[in-house]
């Protein structure tokens, strides 16, 4: 079993249905999916730097990206319906608690001039979403070998609408919060 889901059952879990003075373990906020999104960009036309970016993308996430068409052409980006304009990995189970880990305790650590994540990404839904500047972060890519840098965008899809639980998992998993900023400070 992934050390953080393990960390989850046993410790993270219970200590929620405490905080939030929940009825059982089951009610107690959980990550669903994670999915991890990226655009080709201007890269679109090199078919061998398109291809090397679907293979980064698939060690990072440890399973296969899918390629993701435009719906409809559109002539001011020169992209036909059809075209590959991104790649998407949808990931659950122990992937996706994998996953997690490697970006708390590996990937964000490695970002420069980190100050931790806005409090105010959350969506309607209680999802959070963070987005990368730099898929290099991942100790899967060679930043010496790779072709182009790309961004990344992490959606962590999760069982409850409710913000603050939400948020409250993400601290107790060790997620990088930044400090809110109080009035004094702007």
């Amino acid at each position: 079993m992934e050390r953080l889901k393990e960390k989850y059952l046993k410790e993270i879990a219970p200590k929620l249905v405490k905080e939030f003075k929940l009825g059982n373990v089951m009610e107690a906020p959980t990550i669903l999916k994670v999915s991890v999104n990226s655009g080709i960009g201007p890269f679109r036309e090199n078919k061998e730097a398109v291809e090397f970016f679907a293979d980064e993308l698939s060690n990072i996430s440890g399973q296969k990206a899918f390629a993701r068409k435009a719906r409809k052409s559109e002539a001011g980006f020169k992209i036909k319906q059809g075209d590959v304009v991104g790649f998407a990995v949808t990931l659950r189970g122990d992937r996706m608690w994998a996953f997690i880990d490697k970006l708390i305790n590996i990937a964000f650590p490695r970002i420069r001039d980190f100050r931790g994540f806005s409090n105010d990404s959350f969506d309607g839904e209680g999802n959070y979403s963070v987005g990368i500047r730099e898929h290099v972060i991942f100790p899967e890519v060679n930043p010496n070998t790779t072709k182009g840098i790309r961004s990344l965008q992490v959606t962590i899809v999760f069982s409850t609408k409710d913000k603050e639980k939400n948020q409250q998992l993400l601290k107790e998993l060790g997620f990088p919060f930044a400090e809110s900023i109080t009035k004094e400070e702007k």
